[in-house]
């Protein structure tokens, strides 16, 4: 398979062209400031990029080893700092000529990561100082246009320091000495990312519900949406201004009207390779940014997987309402409690976020694709819901009084006072004595108590436990 990668400066449109056995899959993406800030994190094997990965999101999502090729599934995330977000991808270790089936695989799939990200991380060794991998990466670094990062990565005294100064003969203007295990000069980093991160832009826009059709490829995303708009295209109308790869619908149909994002133009009938799959999830993050809710497609036979999951967590981090649709629902062999039975392990699955619309339908069949509809629209009013002091303060202090707060060195938490923060997700802000001693497994308490007492079914909440 071989791999062609094209820069159209008309219009800032970027292609890719995919040359797969003499078929040609071609898709055009088009760059817009509505779309979330996207770095990629590339290198060759083994230079500690999944290490720098892991102190960026603050968990241990990537897989570590001293092995090269550990990172063969790119992992994806949300980065925060100064006040700013970004998604984060952590690729597999760069290896071109390999005649190794992953390794030609991970190198398409930094090529595609190259293309897709606005900012690159380029990451290098010095302890194993300008590797011919290394010289590779960089030459296929020089002739993209776009902000370049040069990391000296395992820098950590001050003979490393002056040994990764022979990396400044790759030509980048930013270069920037670090280590990924202890985090000394990721600071320095950050901040030059953030820089180039715009600040919000407060627009001019039909102020419709947008709803997001996201999932794996082959699920059934085009056919939802199709069902939903119809053949007859004088209902609808196309928005200009599409951001990379997305298609924007208004619909307008029985009272209901809301914008369509769809990212499902990318899938093959009968096989979904690696490298297509890797470029769908990275509409489907990009889709997110730009989405009230988002709408979970699964394929009922297979169930949920490990790549939904991963996809639903994301859509919970950047705070956006969410519906499940277990799509193909007309294929499964009904017995009397099969969709009970299937719901119950599903949300299993989703826990603790499971508070969310799970309906069952058929896009080609048009079964309960309206109730689809209808439960969007209702997470999406869930989301805008304002709750006044007064009921919030009842509600947790009903909530203290079935189940008091833990106890911090031999003095009780108490929480004094409850008030929703003004923000696009619903954020509460309770004051006690101790926030430090609030734990997960009461934070999910109280949240719970929230969820029962008013509808916040579909939408993530955020609690702030702040010194009073």
């Amino acid at each position: 398979m071989a791999v062609k990668i094209g820069i159209n400066l008309k219009n800032h449109q970027r292609i890719i062209i995919l040359h797969i056995k003499d078929r040609f899959f071609s898709f055009l993406c088009i760059k817009s400031f509505l779309m979330g800030y996207t770095v990629a994190i590339v290198g060759r094997p083994n230079v500690g990029k999944s290490t720098f990965f892991n102190r960026l999101l603050g968990e241990r999502k990537a897989i570590v080893d001293n092995v090269s090729g550990v990172t063969r599934d790119r992992q994806y995330g949300i980065s925060e700092w100064a006040g700013k977000t970004f998604n984060l991808i952590d690729t597999g270790g760069f290896v071109s000529g390999s005649d190794d089936v992953f390794e030609k695989e991970i190198g398409k799939q930094v090529l595609t990561a190259i293309e897709e990200a606005d900012a690159i991380i380029f990451m290098v060794d010095v302890t194993a100082g300008i590797t011919t991998l290394d010289d590779e990466l960089a030459e296929i670094l020089r002739r993209v246009i776009k902000p370049i990062f040069l990391v000296v990565n395992k820098v950590d005294n001050y003979e490393r320091q002056l040994d990764a100064t022979e990396f400044y003969i790759f030509g980048f203007q930013q270069v920037f000495f670090l280590s990924s295990i202890s985090g000394s000069g990721t600071g320095e980093l950050l901040d030059a990312i953030v820089k180039l991160i715009p600040e919000e832009k407060v627009e001019e826009k039909v102020d419709l519900p947008r709803f997001a059709i996201i999932g794996q490829p082959n699920v059934g995303k085009s056919s939802l949406l199709n069902s939903l708009v119809g053949k007859e295209r004088t209902i609808v109308s196309n928005i200009a201004g599409t951001t990379r790869d997305t298609i924007h619908t208004v619909y307008n149909q029985f009272g209901k009207e809301f914008i369509l994002i769809d990212t499902a133009g990318l899938r093959r009938k009968n096989k979904v390779d690696e490298d297509l799959e890797f470029y769908s999830v990275i509409r489907a993050v990009n889709a997110m940014d730009e989405a009230d809710v988002c709408l979970l497609i699964i394929d009922a036979e297979k169930g949920i997987t490990a790549q939904d999951l991963s996809i639903f967590s994301l859509v919970a981090k950047k705070g956006k309402g969410i519906v499940v649709l277990v799509n193909k629902w007309d294929t499964i062999k009904k017995e009397t409690n099969t969709a009970r039975d299937y719901e119950k392990q599903l949300r299993k699955k989703l826990a603790p976020f499971n508070d969310v619309p799970i309906l069952f339908i058929s896009a080609t069949e048009k079964i309960r694709i309206y109730q689809a509809i209808e439960a969007a629209l209702q997470v999406y009013d869930n989301k805008q819901l304002k709750i006044p002091t007064s009921k919030l303060n009842e509600t947790v202090q009903a909530a203290l009084e079935n189940y008091r707060p833990p106890v911090v060195r031999g003095h009780a938490v108490k929480i004094k006072y409850v008030t929703q923060l003004p923000t696009n997700v619903p954020s509460f802000a309770l004051f006690c004595n101790y926030p430090e001693g609030v734990k997960q497994p009461y934070k999910n308490y109280i949240e719970n108590k929230l969820r029962e007492s008013f509808n916040l079914t579909g939408v993530p909440v955020r609690l702030f436990f702040r010194k009073k």
